[in-house]
């Protein structure tokens, strides 16, 4: 069966993508390299999947780079984590302007270094107003902490006398998460082979697909891509679909 850009976008590719980017130190291990060897590997196949979903017209791709709990890793990895995390944003912020790419960064980030926060700050203001593709990047993020720090909002407003506690529903709780200016959640993929989804867009994630990769982050590259997304169109719209036909799509693009 062809399938055509057309009857693609009938069918809805997925608006929203989340990526949990797992098995990068394992993928060094393999080789025997250190882990960190594995995370910097790791910022090629972000840069595919950018280039990927900029091609699809997907609106939206969020990235779980730093949890809350990854500060429990060796302090040697930690640190190489937010040198490459400073590396990333000072070197590629302008290709990601260039490309009329948005960038935000989720999380809490009052734990990072003061240069750190800047190079944050002036990363999103320099893309601020491209219109393309938003590349969510989840630093520092906890999906707990995300609906913990949106309850507190609501909170405050209850102690100011500004709402009653009888008006907070899912609806008043949703627009103080994390992206909730953005299209829902629609895909969420997991590389590395674990099935669960640690602590990641618990609230976004209420109606997503899952999908689960075995293959390592440093090697989910465009058909591997290609896959997932064809997964979630046969899923969501009972639309036979092969990675393939989604890399003859690209090449239409």
């Amino acid at each position: 069966m062809t399938i055509t850009k057309d009857a693609i976008t009938q069918q809805s590719l997925p608006r929203h993508v989340a990526i949990i980017m797992d098995g990068n130190g394992r993928w060094a291990q393999a080789k025997g390299k250190p882990r960190v060897f594995g995370h910097k590997k790791g910022v090629e196949s972000v840069r595919n999947a950018v280039k990927f979903c900029r091609q699809l017209n997907i609106e939206s791709l969020t990235l779980f780079a730093f949890s809350s709990e990854n500060w429990r890793r060796p302090e040697q990895e930690v640190t190489t984590l937010m040198e490459l995390f400073m590396f990333v944003l000072t070197n590629e912020v302008k290709k990601l302007d260039k490309n009329n790419v948005k960038l935000k960064v989720i999380g809490d980030i009052s734990r990072f270094s003061e240069k750190l926060q800047k190079s944050v700050v002036k990363a999103e203001q320099m893309t601020e107003n491209n219109t393309g593709l938003t590349l969510n990047v989840a630093a520092n993020y906890g999906g707990q902490w995300d609906i913990a720090q949106a309850a507190k909002q609501l909170a405050k407003q209850v102690e100011r006398g500004e709402l009653c506690a009888d008006d907070i529903d899912e609806n008043a709780l949703s627009q103080y998460i994390s992206m909730n200016e953005q299209a829902p959640l629609d895909l969420l993929i997991r590389t590395g082979g674990d099935l669960r989804i640690s602590n990641f867009l618990l609230w976004q994630a209420a109606y997503a697909e899952l999908y689960f990769t075995e293959t390592l982050w440093p090697d989910f590259n465009e058909q591997a891509f290609a896959d997932a997304i064809a997964c979630y169109v046969s899923r969501e719209r009972r639309f036979g679909c092969t990675g393939e036909q989604i890399k003859e799509l690209l090449a239409q693009s």
